[in-house]
């Protein structure tokens, strides 16, 4: 779609400025005959006409035309109201600066094969799994990216590793302080 409208662009861009050179090689009398031509023309579309259709291409070149007509001529020169003419220019310029669209932010999917065997090892050491507190659980690296086993293997419907039979954290350091205090009497 976009490369049709830059190629209709490219054939107006290119018939109006074989018409510019054309409209360079003529008289002043022509020049004006023709522009009077057009101008009754305009008047008589727009008295027989309704709404004026524009497409993308018509719209870009009125914009640039703009450039060299007075803003207060704009309204006999052009099909369409000087409001028309900035709301397409506001529309314009608003396109341009809208992030709706654009990709967000977010991690890279994991490899599928690497997916594969992470769910295939926790499948076959059931005792391994995702470990009870993911935030504590640091991401193994594969080719410098980062692959998170614990969001592999719940979306795999596998459940955290059971709970090892033995102290807890704060029992070990419990026992530790203990042992360390009885060395030093």
């Amino acid at each position: 779609m976009a490369d049709r409208m830059l190629l209709k662009i490219a054939c107006l861009l290119m018939r109006w400025s074989f018409g510019l050179a054309a409209l360079v090689c003529r008289g002043d009398k022509a020049k004006n005959a023709e522009s009077l031509v057009l101008r009754h023309e305009n008047a008589v579309l727009r008295r027989h006409s309704g709404r004026v259709r524009c497409e993308p291409a018509d719209r870009a070149w009125f914009t640039v035309l703009t450039r060299f007509i007075p803003r207060r001529r704009w309204a006999r020169a052009f099909p369409v109201t000087p409001a028309t003419l900035l709301a397409w220019h506001r529309n314009l310029a608003a396109r341009k600066y809208d992030t709706s669209k654009r990709r967000q932010p977010c991690r890279p999917p994991t490899i599928r094969s690497i997916a594969q065997l992470t769910i295939r090892l926790a499948t076959e050491n059931p005792l391994c799994g995702i470990p009870p507190d993911p935030r504590r659980a640091h991401p193994a690296r594969r080719d410098g990216r980062a692959v998170h086993v614990y969001e592999i293997l719940r979306a795999a419907g596998i459940d955290p590793a059971p709970r090892k039979a033995g102290p807890t954290w704060r029992q070990f350091l419990h026992t530790q302080a203990a042992g360390i205090l009885a060395a030093d009497c």
